[in-house]
């Protein structure tokens, strides 16, 4: 039988994945793609899948002529519908790599829905899959496969746990709008000429920061969203122009307010969709930015592994070494890290582990390998045994570790070692894939100082409060001002980044001079908000953790594109629709935009 099925026959009493022992000797009826089909002695099988998993499909030899000859025309990724009775396999030929494998549907029936042509690739296992932009191009195949097709439902699982556990503590999801205006938050906006509005531009949120805090000033005390943001900036394996979080934001609260609710909600979420997962610590480590930066190189350190970045200035302080010397001399100061089991690394390794120092900001890097015979490497004609002695004794270097230097200015010596602590970690395999080590980064500096344009800029942005004791020091000493902002960081990823925010319009406006600001773009960019202040705004503060960047972990996927149904390449382009794209003459003369040739 083929054919189009009538609009009273239903397609399907059960999902291919639910069906069990438990189901045998039940007429069902079927419908999904054929994942695969194999003939064994005239017998032919198919493994029939929908989004709930697989089942085998045994057909009958004594079906009609009729059917059977469909049967034999069958290929992959065709549309069928099944009528037949569930029974379990013989013994023996059960298969345990299926969630149904105790079980088979022997067909009574067959239907086909759709045929389909030859696909560029196979979507049945991840074997021999074409590069990622046919995958892009055809991503509506590509989702079929049973890893994509997890990871959407792992983001589902997230979302719904994020909604229902924040209900439960009072919050009121409200959306907010996604044509706004320009927000100064650190990227390129996408804009959205008005044709009503010849010349004039909205913007699409970089993410509802004025917004979620108008609404505090609106008094709704507990808000969330799952949050539609968009950054025009350059792309990376972590990083997409539109992108979601969730967003959140609390009236009268201090810092630690916020910290444990967000840490309460991802400790109980971790275990319930992704219960592979383990937590590296209850409650989570509190490290300062400074701490950080000064241990890690970073201030969003994985903390899987150890390899601290520890200073050994002092040990060196009177050596001979020009170099140790130089930074010391200068200012600087000398920093190391121990690779473990590192120390018969050949020559031409230590050579290419130089030029990604050198990447890093490095002149070069020294080192010293720890042997049964003494220590080898560039450094070791250059230190004295009694520098040795001390270096193995303060930094715990054994026989077979590498200590590798960084001799610079603290924030170059900073940026190296942090940079190769994750290089041997990758190369070692020393962070578990399967622990998530959260991590909260506090007592952030206010102010960035630029050496470009030589003025000040808000370290996180211009809506984070300082510290209250820090006011006095805006114009006096601003490097010196401390924010009250924090992130949440796991595995090496900033997850989240967040605030108290100013609710005073004194505040602001002091913020937004020290940026640099006129007063008159200070009323044209941020006139509503300071006139909101004015109308009794209580304290408050939030964060927005990142979506696809957690899925992305709990998927151990190396990139969020994987974790979202349809992502732009590397480039930025949407390779499925070709967008973007040019648009007719006649839209460009409606919104009254020209384009200059080039």
């Amino acid at each position: 039988m083929s054919g189009l099925i009538n609009g009273d026959i239903m397609y399907r009493t059960h999902t291919c994945g639910e069906l069990r022992a438990s189901h045998a000797g039940e007429s069902v009826t079927l419908s999904g793609w054929v994942n695969r089909r194999r003939d064994h002695g005239g017998v032919a099988f198919f493994d029939l899948r929908d989004r709930s998993g697989v089942v085998q499909i045994t057909i009958n030899p004594d079906l009609p002529k009729e059917t059977l000859d469909l049967v034999e025309d069958v290929r992959f990724e065709w549309v069928l519908q099944i009528e037949g009775l569930v029974q379990k396999r013989p013994a023996g030929n059960e298969n345990p790599n299926m969630e149904t494998g105790e079980i088979e549907v022997i067909a009574k029936n067959i239907t086909v829905l759709n045929p389909a042509k030859t696909l560029p690739f196979m979507v049945s296992s991840d074997a021999d899959l074409p590069d990622e932009n046919t995958r892009l191009k055809y991503r509506y195949l590509d989702l079929r496969r049973e890893r994509l097709t997890n990871n959407m439902v792992l983001r589902h699982k997230v979302i719904k746990f994020m909604r229902d556990y924040l209900d439960k503590q009072g919050f009121i999801e409200i959306e907010t709008p996604i044509m706004f205006k320009a927000t100064p938050e650190g990227a390129r906006d996408y804009l959205v000429p008005s044709r009503i509005y010849p010349g004039q531009f909205y913007a699409l949120p970089q993410s509802p920061q004025q917004l979620k805090q108008l609404l505090m000033v609106a008094g709704m005390d507990k808000y969330f969203q799952i949050a539609r943001c968009f950054r025009d900036e350059d792309l990376r394996g972590d990083r997409q122009p539109e992108f979601t979080q969730l967003d959140l934001e609390m009236s009268y609260v201090h810092r630690d307010d916020v910290l444990d609710l967000v840490e309460g909600l991802f400790t109980e979420m971790i275990p319930a969709v992704a219960p592979h997962k383990k937590l590296l610590s209850k409650p989570w480590r509190k490290i300062s930015y400074r701490e950080a930066m000064e241990k890690y190189g970073t201030d969003k350190p994985d903390l899987r592994f150890g390899m601290e970045l520890q200073d050994v200035s002092d040990i060196f302080a009177k050596s001979e070494f020009k170099v140790f010397q130089g930074a010391l001399s200068s200012g600087g100061v000398i920093k190391c890290i121990v690779a473990p089991k590192s120390a018969d690394m050949s020559r031409k390794e230590i050579d290419a582990l130089t030029e990604v120092a050198k990447s890093l900001g490095a002149k070069g890097m020294p080192t010293l390998a720890v042997t049964s015979e003494g220590v080898k490497g560039s450094a070791s004609k250059f230190v004295s045994a009694e520098e040795v002695e001390s270096l193995k004794a303060k930094v715990n270097a054994k026989e077979g570790d590498l200590i590798l230097f960084a001799s610079d200015a603290k924030a170059i010596a900073n940026k190296v070692l942090g940079g190769l602590r994750v290089w041997f970690r990758d190369k070692l395999n020393l962070a578990d894939e399967n622990l998530m080590a959260f991590a909260w980064i506090v007592d952030f500096p206010f102010f960035a100082y630029n050496e470009e344009t030589k003025t000040w800029e808000s370290e996180h942005h211009p809506f984070t409060m300082p510290k209250l004791e820090d006011l006095d020091k805006f114009e006096s000493n601003p490097g010196e001002v401390m924010s009250d902002a924090y992130d949440m960081v796991c595995n090496g990823y900033e997850m989240a980044s967040g605030s108290i925010r100013i609710h005073r319009r004194d505040v602001q406006m002091k913020m937004f001079q020290m940026l640099g600001l006129s007063d008159e773009e200070i009323k044209t960019k941020f006139g509503h908000m300071l006139e909101a202040f004015e109308y009794g705004a209580p304290p408050h503060g939030g964060m927005a953790p990142g979506i696809d960047r957690l899925v992305m972990l709990l998927a151990d996927e190396p990139n969020i594109r994987e974790v979202i149904a349809f992502p732009k390449n590397q480039t930025g382009r949407d390779v499925m629709a070709d967008a973007p794209s040019e648009v007719e003459p006649k839209q460009l003369k409606e919104l009254q935009i020209k384009f200059e040739q080039k």
